[in-house]
C-alpha cells in the first residue's frame, strides 16, 4: 500500500482532477487510500471545487457551440463538443431515473442521453434521428455516472452516421450506431 506525503498527494490529486474532472471525493479517497475528509481538506487547500461545480464549469464552456437544440433538451450535461466530429456528456442516474424496486436505470434515459448527444454534435439547425441500432450491455444503477461519447463517422448529403458508447467507470453499459438526418436553415422539406 503506497502512502503519500501530503504535498505529494496534493500534487497527484491536482493532476488526477485536471485529467478527469468527474472524479468524486469518494473515488479520490479510494485512489489515494485516505479518508473522504482528507480529500475534502486537500481540495479546499488547493482551491479545487467539488465534482458538481467542476462539471458545470466544463459544461458552460462547451454548450455555447450547439445549434441544433437548446441546453434544456440535452439529457445529461455536455462536457466536451467539437461540432461534426465528437461530443461527450455526463448523466448521473438519480432516484427519478431508476426503477423503485431494483434501483436500475430505465433504458430510455440511456438512449435519450446518446440520442441528444447525436443531435447536439451536428452543426446544423435541424437534426433528427433517422435510425438507431442500440445495445444495452449492462445495467446502470442509482448513483452511477454515465459518460457517453459520440463520434461522427461520416456526413453524406443530409445523413450523418454517429457511433456512441456509454460507460460507467470505464465499463461499457450502452453502445449504438445512429443515422441522423440534418438540414440547414430553411431547408426542411417535411
Amino acid at each position: 500500500m503506497v502512502k503519500y506525503k501530503k504535498t505529494e498527494r496534493q500534487e497527484l490529486l491536482l493532476e488526477r482532477v485536471s485529467s478527469d474532472p468527474f472524479l468524486t471525493d469518494e473515488r479520490l479517497a479510494e485512489i489515494f487510500k485516505v479518508s473522504i475528509q482528507t480529500i475534502r481538506l486537500d481540495r479546499l487547500e488547493l482551491d479545487i471545487p467539488e465534482v458538481r461545480e467542476r462539471i458545470k464549469h466544463v459544461a458552460r464552456e462547451e454548450t455555447d457551440k450547439i445549434r441544433s437544440l437548446s441546453l434544456q433538451e440535452v439529457i445529461g450535461e455536455i462536457i466536451d463538443i467539437e461540432l461534426n466530429d465528437h461530443a461527450l456528456s455526463l448523466f448521473i442516474a438519480e432516484e427519478g431515473h431508476v426503477f423503485k424496486k431494483n434501483k436500475i436505470a430505465r433504458g430510455h434515459y440511456l438512449f435519450a442521453q446518446a440520442n441528444s448527444l447525436c443531435v447536439a454534435v451536428i452543426d446544423q439547425p435541424l437534426a433528427l434521428t433517422k435510425t438507431a441500432h442500440i445495445d444495452f450491455v449492462r445495467p446502470v444503477k442509482l448513483g452511477d455516472k454515465v459518460i457517453s461519447k459520440a463520434v461522427v463517422e461520416k456526413m453524406d448529403g443530409r445523413i450523418a452516421t454517429i457511433q456512441v458508447v456509454s460507460k460507467v467507470e470505464q465499463r461499457l453499459v450502452f453502445k449504438g450506431r445512429f443515422e441522423m438526418y440534418y438540414t440547414g436553415e430553411g431547408e426542411y422539406d417535411g
